[in-house]
């Protein structure tokens, strides 16, 4: 088949030689206003079989749409749009159509591992969810502004995956956050570090944290507590942990999250290609922004929020 690309930024790049070594793929179409590459040549990327987007946030509502207009099956890097009204807009004018959200956690071996334990009951009852998302450097100033702030862009990774792998929904949180950092998070009016806690709608509790000024390494974790034992993702020998009773194993950080999920992001692209249903749907995404939103708020406010607010506000 042909596939077009769009965004030749560093995970565009990283599909870029994915989309070029996959078996399925015959001829790659890449457009970027500033960068090539050796995987494609340039070319109209919606007059293919199949889309990659991967450029910046503000441009991904209007491209999905116009992948479907032309009726060509889309995969776009999260999130859809930038607002929760956009992304509804997004999901009414794509109705019908094939379009996968790359959330590439849920193709990473360790959470469909921890799916498939509290789906199966090896867990007994879920009583407790934790989560973890901490980068080791935090992100250029420039991009803050546009970001959405740490729970739209960072968290909303976590809110995804929450849902998958409980298969429950977030009714409510209360967040909090602060800055430790560099004075351009105060001035974008962001927190470069974050904490929250989410009710879920059977009533189990979920605790978040996250920063941006993880020193160890790149932290991408999730423990799972139920009434027979507790099952942790991310624990491994590449987990930025230090054990004060010198347990061996722990310490060689991951550098960055492209490193980290390198066979999920592979995964999600043999996925898009290969499967006839979405796994990620606009639907999903938006569910995940509405978590995003209520957590924002909660933020900004300084209470606790409903999810059910958010929806209403749509």
């Amino acid at each position: 088949m042909r596939v077009g690309l769009l965004g030749l930024g560093r995970i565009g790049a990283f599909h870029a030689a994915t989309l070029a070594t996959h078996p399925l793929v015959d001829e790659l179409i890449v457009a970027d206003p500033v960068r090539t590459s050796p995987y494609g040549r340039p070319g109209d990327p919606f007059a293919t079989d199949a889309v990659v987007i991967a450029t910046p946030t503000s441009t991904h509502a209007d491209l999905i749409m116009e992948a479907c207009a032309r009726g060509v099956p889309v995969f776009c890097e999260k999130p859809v749009a930038g607002t929760v009204a956009a992304t509804v807009e997004v999901l009414r004018a794509c109705a019908g159509h094939r379009v996968q959200i790359g959330f590439q956690r849920r193709f990473d071996p360790g959470y469909v591992a921890g799916r498939r334990a509290v789906r199966g009951g090896e867990l007994g009852e879920l009583h407790r969810v934790h989560l973890v998302t901490a980068d080791p450097a935090p992100p250029p100033a420039e991009f803050l502004p546009s970001s959405g702030g740490i729970f739209r862009d960072c968290h909303i990774h976590d809110f995804d995956i929450l849902r998958w792998v409980t298969g429950r929904e977030v009714v409510s949180v209360f967040a909090r956050g602060a800055n430790r950092g560099a004075a351009f998070f105060r001035e974008a009016g962001d927190v470069d570090n974050s904490a929250a806690l989410l009710t879920l709608d059977d009533g189990t509790l979920a605790t978040l944290q996250g920063s941006r000024y993880n020193g160890g390494g790149y932290d991408v974790r999730m423990e799972l507590a139920g009434t027979r034992r507790t099952q942790a993702v991310g624990l491994s020998p590449r987990a930025p942990l230090h054990s004060t009773e010198d347990l061996p194993g722990l310490g060689k950080p991951w550098p960055d999250f492209v490193a980290r999920f390198e066979t999920a992001y592979r995964e999600e692209i043999d996925c898009f290609l290969t499967a006839d249903t979405s796994p990620c749907s606009i639907a999903d995404a938006l569910e995940a922004l509405y978590v995003a939103e209520a957590a924002d708020l909660s933020l900004r406010e300084g209470r606790p929020v409903e999810v059910a607010e958010v929806r209403q506000r749509a």
